[in-house]
């Protein structure tokens, strides 16, 4: 008996729908809507979220970060809180102590400036540079595909060399071979001595500095100018079987005798794992994706009270209808099912379009940003599910007016 009256349910919504296309398709507007954009902020989400994951599996899971001062947004330099002033900046020294230790297999220390590239004329946008030394492959992954890396002479002494990304390479030089050429980092001239082929799963977001090359750290520091809170860093890998917490206990201890901290003082330094970086993306993502839920639920509100609308009008023109279904034994159960499956049926069908638009999005959206990643099946079975709610909610008062109706009354309804 419920199995019919849901297809019955169904089969009259549908009519209601070819009958009044117009009004029908305005209504579950909001519906489309809401879940559309529920749809494409997923699919969005997703794509961040594995971009990083991916990166990070690149630098490795067991890679941590030492930083001056750990902030999810970069620190003004000539406005910094006190807490940040007192901190020393890191050093290389420090780094060179860290990867001496026995748990330690790579400790180095990075930094990161914005500049144009510039060869014969041929100018590049601001792009980034890394100031690295000879085993930044360690953590970017890719391959020196022709001249080399730096010597240890070359990085102590900061030569002003350059190992230039393949992707710059083709936007300066062409067909042509950049090995030997000088090239003009923030005005600065920097002989090209590799070509470095990136591998494709370096996060990076369309319209951001892309990577274009890496000089030794001594170059960097001695040629750019540094921010001393956000550019610096200290990257370390543990040995292999020896743990993460571990390593970072011997990093740590290491750090506060070389800085003198004292017993129960604390750190003038922040380690940041991978998995905190990645807890720190989510905690992001996720108020990014709360605010378009509630703009998404707005639009589902607006969607059910026009659902809401439209079935109180259906209910007011088809008196005669359920006046005549009663007096043939239509029971106020099954006249109240009747409305709930045809109120459900609009939503859903706005739900499905609302899925269809939201995956279109989704695809859309992973082709500009380049990501791999589909829309979450996730999203498509929470947007059903919203969809189907969203009907029954906001058609119980239409439906309950519907099965309250009186039989008598209703037959004598114009």
């Amino acid at each position: 008996m419920a199995l019919h009256s849901v297809v019955e349910g169904w089969v009259i919504a549908v009519d209601q729908l070819r009958a009044n296309k117009l009004r029908s398709g305005l209504t579950i507007l909001g519906v489309v809507i809401g879940i559309a954009t529920v749809m494409a902020m997923a699919s969005i989400v997703a794509g961040f979220r594995e971009q990083i994951v991916n990166t990070l599996e690149v630098v490795g899971p067991t890679t941590f970060r030492i930083l001056r001062f750990f902030s999810t947004t970069p620190l003004n330099p000539d406005a910094l809180p006190r807490e940040v002033r007192i901190r020393p900046a890191l050093r290389p020294e420090e780094a060179e102590a860290i990867a001496r230790l026995p748990e330690i297999h790579y400790a180095a220390i990075w930094t990161q400036a914005f500049y144009r590239f510039d060869y014969a004329g041929v100018r590049t946008q601001n792009v980034s540079v890394f100031g690295a030394d000879d085993r930044f492959m360690e953590i970017l992954g890719g391959e020196v595909t022709h001249g080399r890396v730096f010597t240890t002479a070359e990085l102590r002494g900061g030569a002003p060399l350059l190992i230039i990304e393949q992707r710059t390479v083709d936007h300066l030089f062409g067909a042509r071979n950049p090995l030997g050429h000088t090239v003009r980092v923030a005005g600065q001239p920097f002989r090209v001595v590799g070509v470095w082929q990136r591998p494709t799963n370096i996060f990076e977001v369309p319209g951001a500095p892309e990577i274009a090359g890496i000089v030794p750290f001594e170059a960097a520091r001695g040629r750019f100018t540094i921010d001393q809170v956000n550019a610096l860093i200290i990257l370390v890998k543990p040995k292999p079987g020896v743990s993460v917490s571990r390593a970072m206990d011997a990093a740590t201890l290491q750090l506060r005798r070389m800085r003198g901290i004292q017993v129960g003082e604390p750190n003038s330094f922040d380690l940041l794992t991978s998995d905190q970086v990645l807890g720190v993306f989510d905690s992001l993502t996720f108020a990014f994706f709360a605010v378009m839920l509630v703009l998404s639920s707005i639009a589902l509100l607006v969607g059910g009270i026009g659902v809401m609308a439209i079935m109180m009008v259906s209910v007011t023109s088809r008196t005669r209808e359920i006046g005549l279904r009663k007096a043939t034994g239509a029971t106020r159960r099954e006249i109240l099912w009747q409305f709930l499956v045809e109120a459900a049926t609009l939503t859903l069908m706005g739900g499905m379009i609302g899925i269809v638009l939201g995956t279109l999005t989704g695809e859309l959206l992973k082709r500009l940003l380049d990501f791999t990643t589909t829309v979450p099946v996730w999203s498509a079975v929470v947007a059903t599910v919203v969809s189907i709610v969203v009907g029954l909610v906001f058609g119980v008062a239409p439906a309950a007016r519907a099965a309250r109706l009186d039989p008598v009354e209703a037959l004598r309804y114009e």
